[in-house]
């Protein structure tokens, strides 16, 4: 089931039917095989639903025997079967075969200490009819998202913030305090966003409403303990058993169900523990860019190919072309929000793909946070060595970086980019280097780029590193990233382009235990002399070739700088043209200029910001302007014609 909705009226008055049906039918996409609701005077909740378990009996909403508890749940329950049977043991009656029947059972006999038993991906909402109460909450890592609005007469939820929009007085308006953020990272970080008014309800956290008061509080957060007790080769076979433990619990499903295959370690690693608990072939999707150098860039087929045959997969694989100016306002407003994040583009292209066939999804979203397999990750280890070089040395290093020209399109330009970035960075503190590799922009830059600043603009990676505890630094990071970007950017828009096209996308790698184990383990053992993924590769060694585990790493996103330059090109320059820009009132039209400029010198590698700015605009004339997204296509067509 993938998509909830509901409504807490503070006045007392009753919930109208109609107006949870108006929310239900903006996010039909999520759920198009049922739906339903239930109203209880001031309270209403409803879902649309994707049935995967209990096809004839999950009917939801789900209620308990007498009728005093109600439940609309979104998501899985991966270990539903072991809490069921603890249930029955005490005597609790289940109507139904559904999963998330034993969230209503553990609520009464647990109260709300009943999320600390659950292992899954879930947002939900619960109707305590007995004290007259509503509980809503979110699954630990944010897989799930869920907005909220609250005002004076109402607080109102929603799997997709568009559902909130079709509430009576509410109208989309652009919050112009989470512009900068937006801005800096290239995606609008929780509890921000977009929409003013409207916010997301933070991963691991419940909020209640209780006698008209409204209370809200985490209830989970990351270790910040490293263990130094114990051994490597103890490391790799606690890592390896809980993995294929998640797997296994998360190939549950009654619907056919398959996996995202790039050849990468992560997806390779989830294809490999499927195959050995499956006596079918799993169902195996690759995507590849037909083009030149800066798609072949993109292009994991071969890797892809490579796995498939080594598990004996049904693989299919589909090398594209995409029509990204069709595509583009469409997946914005399937969205709710805009990103620079290239990769919900691929996202949608190959869910598009493989629900041809399947219903349920695996994908390897997750390792790279984890067991650090990003490049960005080996930032200190790169600064300690820089630091023994001469004063002289480094201050024309520096210097010499500042002219480099950046390109992350062309293999020889790339690396310049990384070593222009990282030799901009090598003298800052820890955190500051490694904001300066997440940043899409750096603050002084937005604060340029803004006609309006705005002084209590937020700065959630600042929240972030507040909040990470005082782990070694590379676990620092991590906690940032579970805060930020890997909730915010990456779940977010594999949510939201999977359930486009009504396709569960499953994530063993950030099964909470598996996650806990992972953020205990000290930095030395999950990447060993500048090694990216040292410990996990090792616990994989025997179930993947040295050529997998250790292929370079590439990002799962598009060509799009190159694009921008070439057949995109007047897509930019229309979309940020100065009438445009002047007409939205956000931008100094000198500072949009110069960003296009020296993407286009190849000065900077402006990709993100450049997307970030055309998404917000494309995103604008959906949403502040109230058009279709058709139209807005057909109108972004005529630009490059």
């Amino acid at each position: 089931m993938c998509g909830i909705h509901g409504i807490y009226r503070f006045d007392g008055l009753s919930v109208e039917p109609r107006i949870l049906s108006a929310m239900g039918n903006r996010t039909r996409h999520r759920g198009p095989d049922d739906e339903g609701s239930h109203v209880d005077g001031p309270c209403g909740i409803a879902m649309r639903r994707l049935s995967i378990i209990d096809l004839a009996g999950g009917h939801q909403p789900l209620s308990n025997a007498d009728g005093t508890l109600w439940l609309v749940c979104n998501g899985e329950i991966y270990n539903f079967r072991e809490l069921r049977s603890e249930l029955q043991a005490k005597h609790y009656h289940f109507k139904t075969g559904s999963d998330s029947e034993v969230m209503l059972h553990l609520y009464d006999a647990e109260g709300d200490d009943f999320i600390h038993r659950l292992n899954g991906m879930f947002d939900f909402a619960l109707w305590d009819a007995r004290r007259r109460r509503l509980l809503i909450g979110r699954d630990r890592l944010g897989v799930k998202p869920l907005y909220v609005l609250q005002d004076g007469q109402q607080l109102a939820f929603a799997s997709e913030a568009k559902a909130l929009l079709a509430l009576p007085g509410v109208r989309a308006e652009l919050d112009r305090q989470v512009v900068a953020d937006y801005l800096h990272l290239g995606y609008v970080a929780a509890p921000d966003c977009i929409f003013r008014g409207i916010r997301k309800l933070p991963p691991a956290t419940l909020l209640a409403v209780e006698g008209g008061q409204v209370h809200e509080w985490r209830y989970w957060r990351l270790p910040d303990r490293v263990r130094q007790d114990i051994s490597e080769s103890e490391w790799s076979e606690s890592v390896r058993t809980q993995l294929e433990e998640s797997v296994r619990m998360q190939m549950v499903s009654d619907v056919p169900i398959g996996a995202f295959l790039s050849g990468g370690v992560d997806s390779s690693a989830v294809v490999g523990l499927m195959a050995r608990h499956s006596p079918q072939p799993i169902r195996t999707y690759a995507i590849g860019f037909a083009g030149g150098e800066a798609e072949a860039l993109y292009n994991e087929l071969p890797y892809a190919r490579r796995v498939a045959e080594l598990f004996s997969t049904q693989h299919r694989e589909i090398l594209v072309r995409p029509d990204v100016v069709a595509l583009l306002p469409k997946l914005l407003w399937h969205m709710d929000e805009p990103l620079s994040d290239t990769a919900f583009i691929t996202t949608f292209l190959v869910s598009e793909f493989a629900r041809q066939d399947v219903k349920v999804i695996l994908s390897g979203v997750g390792g790279d946070e984890l067991f650090g397999g990003y490049r960005r990750y080996l930032g200190g280890h790169y600064a300690q060595r820089y630091r023994r070089l001469p004063d002289w040395l480094r201050r024309s290093a520096s210097f010499a970086a500042a002219h480099l020209p950046a390109d992350r399109h062309s293999g020889f330009l790339n690396t310049l980019r990384l070593a222009k970035g990282f030799l901009a960075s090598a003298e800052m503190t820890a955190d500051e280097r490694y904001r300066s590799y997440l940043q899409v922009l750096d603050r002084q830059a937005v604060a340029a780029l803004l006609i309006e600043p705005g002084g209590a603009a937020s700065d959630s990676l600042a929240r972030a590193f507040a909040a990470a505890g005082n782990a070694d630094e590379l676990n620092r990071m991590f906690a940032v990233d579970a805060e930020t970007q890997l909730p915010d950017d990456l779940l977010l828009l594999t949510d939201k382009m999977s359930m486009a096209v009504s396709l569960e996308c499953r994530v063993p790698l950030l099964d909470h235990e598996l996650v806990e184990l992972a953020a205990a383990m000290p930095a030395s053992i999950k990447m060993r002399d500048g090694r990216l993924k040292h410990l996990f590769k090792a616990s994989l060694a025997d179930l993947l070739p040295d050529d997998i585990l250790n292929r370079k790493k590439r990002g799962f996103g598009t060509p799009m700088g190159a694009w921008l330059k070439r057949e995109l090109a007047p897509l930019l320059s229309r979309l940020l043209a100065a009438d445009v820009v002047t007409a939205r009132g956000l931008f100094r039209q000198s500072a949009v200029d110069q960003l296009v400029a020296a993407h286009a010198a190849n000065r900077m590698d402006g990709t993100d910001i450049l997307l970030a700015l055309m998404n917000l605009e494309i995103w604008s004339r959906i949403y502040l302007d109230h058009r279709d997204p058709g139209n807005v296509a057909e109108e972004l067509k005529s630009y490059v014609a």
